[in-house]
């Protein structure tokens, strides 16, 4: 997306929620909740306070489509499909796992099926099981649970629409704000972001080897597109390719030197029990065990074993872009324009939200809320 056209789009804003926001009731006020009323600009609700994230609304379809764009142009976008039609917009294949066991009875046999919203994707049924195992109850994705509401919760909390997408923000004022946007999501893409990828220990070097073939092979299908246009439109596509690769090939703490200690807690990784890779910081240097996974900052999983790899660091994408521009304790978004305000706790506010939700006075100025 250019910034011509971020800008004509922006002017269409939409709401906090997005379509069907309205019918989700809160998950923490439940019944007191009338349901899901957007605040104008907060990412709240109006009905009861309580923030967009503990409404979760929406639904798969809409979680699919934005795992789709923020996975785009990345290394991961192997686990993206084109949506036909879409002109260019990718759709996010999530891995969905069915598990079908006999029910011993003296009856005539049955089967129960356990469905899993979301599971590594790549691996025999077995391993993808293992896996499952070692997380805990109350965040296994089994569909129809709190583990699979929890799952969504996250996707929206760790991984912000507005994080990535211009058009999802409200508080982008000039055409400098959404361009510096755009190439910040742009080099987090190329250099940061990622998704772990689950294995038995001592396997990192096929996770490699698959990974430098698919490089080679988008290398391939990039310069092949660019051959449709000018020769030279195809060397300047060939050179970036070509830096894109080495990127992702030398970083982080990758090394000749094989582990099989978590990189988490230190602790030894059995070999006959899965662990999680991450390509950005080298498969033969860092592995985790499935629970030591997470973020850096707020310690939670990371949702769908996405990433941001930074300062040899794992974080979430919520914290990661945290590390790199001021959020609003306000309207919750990026802060990218020059001048911003910091109240006295150390908090960060776009100079119009730092103000009380009831009244709308500033927060610097005493009100009767």
């Amino acid at each position: 997306m250019d910034v011509s056209s971020a800008v004509a789009k922006m002017s269409m804003k939409q709401t906090a929620g997005g379509a069907g926001a309205a019918a989700a009731v809160c998950l923490v006020c439940k019944e007191s909740c009338s349901g899901f009323q957007p605040h104008s600009w907060r990412k709240a609700c109006m009905a009861c306070g309580c923030s967009t994230v503990d409404h979760a609304p929406g639904g798969d379809l809409e979680d699919d489509q934005r795992m789709g764009r923020l996975l785009a142009d990345s290394p991961s976008s192997h686990l993206t499909a084109k949506v036909k039609g879409g002109g260019g917009l990718r759709m996010y294949k999530r891995n969905r796992m069915i598990v079908t066991n006999p029910v011993v009875s003296r009856k005539d046999p049955t089967f129960s099926t356990t469905t899993y919203d979301w599971a590594p994707a790549g691996l025999n049924q077995k391993l993808a099981m293992q896996y499952m195992e070692r997380i805990p109850e109350n965040l296994c994705p089994v569909s129809g649970t709190d583990g699979a509401l929890e799952r969504r919760r996250q996707l929206l909390s760790q991984l912000p629409a507005y994080d990535q997408d211009p058009m999802k923000c409200q508080s982008l004022a000039s055409e400098e704000e959404i361009s510096s946007m755009l190439l910040f999501v742009k080099n987090y893409k190329q250099e940061v972001l990622g998704v772990g990828e689950v294995a038995l220990p001592g396997e990192g070097g096929a996770l490699r080897e698959a990974a430098n073939q698919r490089t080679a092979k988008e290398a391939k299908d990039r310069s092949n597109s660019d051959k449709k246009d000018a020769l030279e439109q195809h060397d300047q596509g060939s050179t970036s390719s070509s830096a894109s690769s080495a990127t992702g090939s030398t970083n982080g703490t990758d090394s000749s030197i094989k582990t099989d200690h978590c990189s988490g807690c230190h602790g030894k990784v059995a070999m006959d029990s899965p662990a999680v890779y991450a390509e950005r910081a080298g498969y033969h240097g860092a592995l985790w065990h499935p629970t030591c996974f997470v973020c850096s900052e707020c310690g939670q999983g990371l949702v769908d074993l996405v990433y941001f790899w930074s300062n040899q660091k794992l974080f979430c994408g919520r914290h990661y872009c945290q590390t790199v521009w001021p959020r609003c304790s306000g309207c919750d978004e990026l802060i990218f324009c020059q001048t911003f305000h910091t109240t006295k706790d150390g908090r960060t506010w776009h100079r119009h939200h730092c103000c009380c939700w009831k009244c709308g006075q500033n927060l610097e100025t005493p009100c009767q809320h």
